[in-house]
C-alpha cells in the first residue's frame, strides 16, 4: 500500500477540497484524484464523496481514519527508530484489575527510571480480549493469564508469575476444614465464564463439591471485601493484589492440588516496538521477582 497516496487521502480529508489538497502538494487536481482512486481501488471501498465542488470523507472512510494517521506515523518513526540506540516512544499496554491494583505501578516505576523518554498507554480489560488486541495490532503488549490453547505464531509469552487457587475466608472460620466450609458457607463465585472461573470449577468438580452460590463477579479485590464482610467463602487465584491489603481474611490451602493461574507477558512478534517491549518485559520480569520473594 503506497504511504503516498494515504497521506493525499488524509490532506483531501483535513482540506475538505481536492483542489486545495492538490495546491498544497503542488500536484494537479487529476493527480489527487488518481491517488485516492488508487487507494479505493486496493482497499475495495469509497474512501470520499464528491458533492459539486467539495468532497466528503465516505463512512468507510472515516473508520479507516485512524489506522492511516497510525500507519503514517509509524512510517515517520521509522528513522529515528533505525538511527538511534536510545529507547523511548509511545507502547500500549494492557493490564486487568489484578495487575493494575498491584505490580503494574511497580513495573511502571523500574521502566521510566531506566528510560524516562518512554510514554506509556494502560489499557485496561480482560486477557482474552488483549490477545486478540495484540493480534489487530491494537496494543504493543499486555499482561495476560496464559490462555487455554496454543498461541499463534505471531505472538511470544513469557511467565510473570504462578497464582495457585486457594480458599478465602473470613477469620471466624480459623481451624474449619475447608471443605467442611465449601459445603455449609454460602460461595462467592469468581466469573464461571473467565479462564480462571473455568479452571474454579473443574477443581470443584473433581473433588465433587457442589458449593451453595450466593453472589458471582469477575473481581478479585471486591470478592475479598466480600469475604472480609463475611458475606461467605470463595476460591481464588493467590493474586498479587491481595498483598496490599489489610483484611481480616485467612487463605487456606485447597484439599486437592489444582493447576495454578499462570500471568505472562504477551506481544506480537512483528511489533515496530518490540525494543519497548523488551525493555517493559525486563521491568515486568523484576517487579514480579521482587514480589515473589
Amino acid at each position: 500500500m503506497n504511504t503516498h497516496f494515504i497521506r493525499t487521502f488524509l490532506l483531501v480529508h483535513q482540506l475538505g477540497s481536492m483542489a486545495q489538497a492538490a495546491r498544497k502538494l503542488n500536484v494537479t487536481h487529476g493527480t489527487v484524484a488518481q491517488q485516492i482512486a488508487a487507494l479505493e481501488k486496493e482497499i475495495g471501498v469509497a474512501l470520499v464523496a464528491r458533492a459539486g465542488k467539495t468532497v466528503h470523507v465516505t463512512e468507510a472512510g472515516l473508520r479507516l481514519l485512524d489506522r492511516f494517521m497510525l500507519i503514517v506515523n509509524e512510517v515517520d518513526a521509522l528513522p529515528g527508530l533505525a538511527n538511534s540506540n536510545e529507547i523511548r516512544g509511545e507502547l500500549r499496554i494492557g493490564a486487568g484489575n489484578s495487575a493494575l491494583n498491584s505490580v503494574l505501578p511497580d513495573i511502571l516505576s523500574l521502566l521510566v527510571r531506566r528510560y524516562p523518554d518512554v510514554h506509556v498507554v494502560v489499557q485496561p480489560g480482560v486477557s482474552p480480549d488483549f490477545y486478540r488486541d495484540i493480534e489487530n495490532g491494537d496494543l504493543d503488549a499486555a499482561i495476560a493469564i496464559e490462555p487455554p490453547y496454543a498461541l499463534p505464531k505471531s505472538q511470544e509469552w513469557v511467565l510473570l508469575r504462578e497464582e495457585p487457587f486457594v480458599l478465602l475466608a473470613s477469620e471466624m472460620h480459623r481451624g474449619r476444614p475447608p471443605d467442611q466450609l465449601l459445603r455449609t458457607e454460602p460461595f462467592i463465585r469468581y466469573d464461571h465464564n473467565s479462564w480462571s472461573g473455568k479452571l474454579i470449577e473443574q477443581y470443584l468438580r473433581a473433588v465433587a463439591i457442589t458449593p451453595i452460590e450466593r453472589f458471582e463477579l469477575n473481581a478479585i479485590e471486591s470478592i475479598a471485601l466480600m469475604v472480609n464482610q463475611n458475606l461467605g467463602v470463595a476460591i481464588i487465584p493467590d493474586s498479587a493484589n491481595l498483598y496490599k491489603r489489610d483484611l481480616k481474611i485467612i487463605k487456606i490451602p485447597l484439599p486437592e492440588v489444582s493447576a495454578p493461574r499462570r500471568f505472562g507477558l504477551v506481544w506480537s512478534r512483528k511489533s515496530a516496538r518490540i525494543r519497548l517491549v523488551r525493555a517493559f518485559c525486563e521491568a515486568a520480569v523484576a517487579a514480579y521477582r521482587s514480589l515473589n520473594r
